[in-house]
Order: C-alpha cells, then structure tokens, then sequence
C-alpha cells in the first residue's frame, strides 16, 4: 500500500468530505476520489460510505483507519530519529492540553523551546480535561497537560506545575470590598460553573466537598464551555466564579475583576502530564518533555 493514498484516505474520515480532504492535502477531488478508488480495489473492500455530503468509513475503512495513523506516526518518528541522529532536531509535535494549561502556561514554554529547536513544530490541541486525555488515549497526541486525574487503565499520570484556583467577582460586588467570606456564604449568590467534562470543574468541586461544602447546593445559573466564557459572564455582572488565578491576572492588574478569599479554604492542585502507558515517546517529544520537567531550564 502506497503510504501516500493512507495519509489522503485518513484525511477523508477526518475531515468526512473529499472535498475539505483534498484542499488540506493539496489535491484535486477526483485525486482524492482516485486515490480512495486504488486502495479499495488493492484492499477488496469497501472504505468509505458516501451518505450525501458526508463521508463516513465502513467498518473495514475504520480498521484500516486505526492502522494507517500507527504507520503515519512510525514513519514520523524515524524520519525524527534519523534527523536526531545527524544532530538536527526537527518534526511536528501534537500535544493535548486543558485550557488553563494550553492557554496560560504552554504557549510561553514553546516559545523558549522553539528559540532553542526552531525546526521543531510544535501543535497544542486546546480541550477540556477529559477530551484532551480521549486525544491521548487515541494517538492523536503524544501526550497531554490536564487539571484534573482520574482513573484510566491505560494512562499514566505525573504532576508538572502547581495552579491555584481563587473565587472572582466583578469589580462592583459587595464581596470585593469585603476581600474575603465565610465558606456557607457561597451558595447564597450566582454561580458560574465550567462545563462537566473541566479539569477545573471536578478538582473544585472535590475541594469544596472536602470542607464540607456540598457542590450541588451553588446556585448555578450557568455552565460555560471555557474559561474565556465564564471570565466574560462575571464581567458582565452576571454571577460569581472560582477559577485559576492563572487566567485573571490581566483583569486583577486592571481592575475589571476582584479576588476573594473563601475563609479556611485553599484551592490548590497540579497540572499533569498524562501519556498512554507502554507507548515509547518520539525523540522529539522526549526533548520537550525533558524540557518541560526542567521548567524551561534544559
């Protein structure tokens, strides 16, 4: 099988269109169609099923899809191993991150690893907690930063950086004057909350049971599908939060936005590295990695 004709069928079920297909790989549509055409004849079987606009794999074209991003990622990192060899550090790095991690504190670090390996490209994959470990379990990436661990047989997890969460209201409450309230006062106003598949989400909610606080009882008004969402949503007046001071250092410094200090609670955790056990990491995810657990220091 010509590796080629895998990378554009693999594009096809990505991207589940021939057209969206070939104007990422560069191609024509019949190039793609012809392409698709060889491999079912070569193969005896049929890959993809054309449903309308859409493209979905058959059965055997999901199979074939499973090991066609392996051989993908094998030729990947030879070709890595080999410029590693000669001394030239260069490839295309995927890492899944959650948002306060692949937002707040990746981008920075990449930016000081690539001054050192400029031919290094490095991609982050920005998701929830849970989504981003799914991308690492699938081998969409090589391995991910998180906010939260839970128990996945085939993930190993590794603390990496500290964060803490802070409980932030608009510049305006009553409780920014205040700099700080009693733990039961929380339930009594409007509570923005991360979706249920955030890093930030479960470790806050584990922390407030820890104290005794039961999560169900916050006046929830909404659920927001990012961080960016549940800053804006406070701005706006519209309710309180507790999120990582990470991502409100620009508001602090400007005012928009106050901290308060929940009385006897501290919203402390890590950041993990989280990778599928037994998978061998490419050379030049070893280099980044490396660099990572140095701080930037390496």
């Amino acid at each position: 099988m010509d590796l080629h004709r895998l990378e554009v069928f693999c594009r096809v079920v990505e991207f589940k269109s021939f057209t969206k297909a070939a104007e990422a790989a560069f191609l024509s549509q019949p190039t793609v169609s012809e392409h698709i055409r060889s491999l079912e004849e070569t193969l005896g079987v049929k890959l993809v099923d054309r449903l309308g606009r859409e493209v979905l794999p058959t059965p055997a074209g999901k199979i074939l899809y499973d090991y066609s991003r392996q051989i993908i990622r094998l030729r990947n990192e030879a070709v890595e191993a080999m410029e590693n060899y000669s001394g030239r550090h260069a490839g295309h790095l995927w890492v899944a991150a959650s948002t306060i991690p692949g937002t707040y504190l990746l981008p920075e670090l990449i930016g000081e690893f690539k001054k050192r390996y400029p031919e290094v490209l490095v991609t982050i994959k920005i998701t929830n907690s849970r989504q981003a470990a799914e991308q690492v379990i699938k081998g969409d990436c090589e391995f991910g930063v998180v906010g939260a661990r839970w128990n996945e047989a085939v993930l190993e997890w590794e603390p990496l950086f500290a964060d803490e969460l802070t409980l932030v209201v608009r510049h305006d409450h009553p409780w920014a004057a205040r700099g700080a309230i009693e733990p039961a006062e929380l339930a009594q106003a409007p509570f923005i909350d991360r979706e249920r598949e955030s890093g930030t989400r479960k470790v806050m909610h584990q922390i407030l049971h820890r104290h005794g606080l039961d999560p169900g009882k916050l006046r929830v008004i909404a659920e927001m599908g990012s961080t960016e969402a549940v800053l804006q949503s406070v701005k706006a007046g519209i309710g309180v939060a507790i999120i990582s001071r990470q991502a409100i250092r620009g508001e602090l410094s400007c005012g928009s936005l106050a901290e308060v200090t929940i009385e006897g609670i501290t919203f402390t955790r890590p950041f993990y590295l989280v990778r599928r056990k037994k998978r061998q990491p490419s050379p030049i995810a070893t280099l980044f990695l490396d660099f990572l657990k140095s701080g930037g220091q390496s």
